[in-house]
């Protein structure tokens, strides 16, 4: 896999979640949302914790299913 397949993959699931977990302050004021991060009561880098961890949960499940694709055609 390419690092900017990697990177596409990133930014994108970053993107999902920051909309899909806050969509309606992103739809009613995106500026004070972006500027509330600081004052979050979960830190100023949540956003990219979080983005992080679904993607170390979405590399293991895609690892897992290329062992077992491997495995499953090496038995043939």
């Amino acid at each position: 896999m390419s690092l900017q397949k990697e990177l596409k993959i990133l930014v994108f699931l970053f993107l999902f979640l920051a909309i899909a977990m806050h969509f309606g302050a992103w739809i009613d004021h995106p500026l004070a949302q972006i500027k509330a991060l600081p004052t979050s009561p979960l830190g100023i880098w949540h956003p990219l914790f979080l983005t992080l961890i679904a993607y170390v949960v979405i590399v293991i499940i895609r690892s897992l299913f290329s062992f077992l694709k491997r495995l499953l055609l090496t038995q043939k």
